[in-house]
């Protein structure tokens, strides 16, 4: 009786695990189509994750390397979880046999940079998470075969630089978190594929300047946000060229410069009825010394009228001191003529004296 009980039990859990295919350490559910391996203490992939399985997790693990073609026992796998592992390598192909796969979690690994063949196969894909890695710059090559993907995660990383057609695939994206990493510019087209887009996140970067067209091809953007960067002062061309029906823009936490050229691009901006600049009350300025520390929103109206009194008070300097040294020079050029006629009158008399004499 107890060797039935027990033959049943191991038919049964032989059952949920896939018909007796998983590695040792995991938790595999034919029924419910998943494999957990997370905590596992892998240093690479398992070998034996059942066929069926549509969700993977692999996370917290030291997994280092991808090997190329590596899931082609699991070609059905929907979901992979890879994140909190050592992965510095991911060799061309490496998830080249999940055409069905469409997230794909690589967070908090070591990555440095992603080759041409990163993205074989993922056609499908529509969620990648690179967060908290060690990327330093996107290139043409990057994300290729991405041509669904509608998010991307890529913040926290070292990403100093982003070519032109780094995103020249994804014309179906439509979050971009970029935050956390060192981009000090933004050049025009490199968003210029990204008509879809509704978020993009460029938050705690170092971003000082930005071409004046480098948003104008977001036309469903919804949220931009620019808080925490290196920006002291703004170009009105640059937000009214986005063209989205309704686009709040996070500009907090920037190093303003207050003077009227800014008071004068954020009151125009915020007459713009599409554009919302929702955190404008908490604005505040690194420069001049005077207003250090100040809300623009306190100082705004001063702006201007503090430039047009010192350009008024500039103005009548000038207009006297034009006035003072014509006034001199009229007084010079009166004396010089009394001067003149005085010997003339002086030259006549003697002239005359001498006459009488002869």
């Amino acid at each position: 009786m107890k060797a039935l009980l027990f033959l049943l039990l191991a038919t049964a859990e032989a059952s949920r695990s896939g018909g007796g295919r998983c590695e040792p350490g995991c938790v595999c559910r034919g029924d419910l189509r998943f494999a957990i391996c997370s905590r596992a203490l892998f240093s690479r992939l398992p070998g034996r994750v059942p066929p069926s399985t549509e969700l993977l997790d692999l996370s917290h693990n030291s997994v280092s390397v991808i090997p190329e073609r590596s899931f082609g026992r699991n070609r059905k796998l929907r979901v992979l979880l890879l994140q909190n592992n050592n992965l510095s390598v991911v060799e061309d192909g490496g998830f080249s046999q999940l055409e069905f796969l469409q997230k794909l979690d690589l967070s908090w690994n070591r990555i440095s940079s992603l080759s041409r063949g990163f993205s074989l196969g993922l056609a499908l894909l529509r969620d990648l998470r690179l967060a908290h890695n060690r990327l330093t710059s996107l290139d043409s090559r990057s994300f290729l075969h991405l041509d669904a993907l509608q998010r991307l995660n890529l913040s926290s990383n070292c990403i100093r630089t982003i070519h032109v057609r780094s995103f020249f695939s994804m014309s179906s994206l439509r979050r971009l978190h970029l935050g956390g990493n060192r981009l000090t510019s933004l050049r025009g087209g490199v968003f210029s594929m990204l008509r879809s887009l509704e978020v993009l996140d460029l938050a705690g970067n170092r971003i000082s300047e930005t071409e004046a067209a480098v948003f104008k091809p977001l036309a469903s953007v919804t949220l931009l946000n620019l808080a925490d960067n290196r920006l002291s002062s703004v170009h009105f061309k640059t937000f009214v060229n986005i063209h989205a029906y309704s686009a709040h823009v996070l500009l907090e936490d920037n190093p303003w410069s207050c003077d009227c050229d800014l008071q004068r691009a954020f009151r125009k901006l915020r007459s713009v009825q599409r554009l919302f600049l929702d955190d404008y009350d908490n604005l505040t300025c690194e420069g001049p010394p005077v207003l250090r520390g100040h809300r623009l929103a306190d100082v705004d109206d001063e702006l201007c009228v503090a430039e047009t009194v010192t350009v008024l008070v500039i103005s009548v300097t000038v207009v006297i001191t034009v006035l003072a040294a014509m006034l001199m020079g009229e007084r010079k050029r009166k004396r010089k003529k009394r001067g003149s006629t005085g010997r003339s009158r002086e030259t006549c008399r003697m002239s005359r004296t001498t006459e009488a004499s002869l």
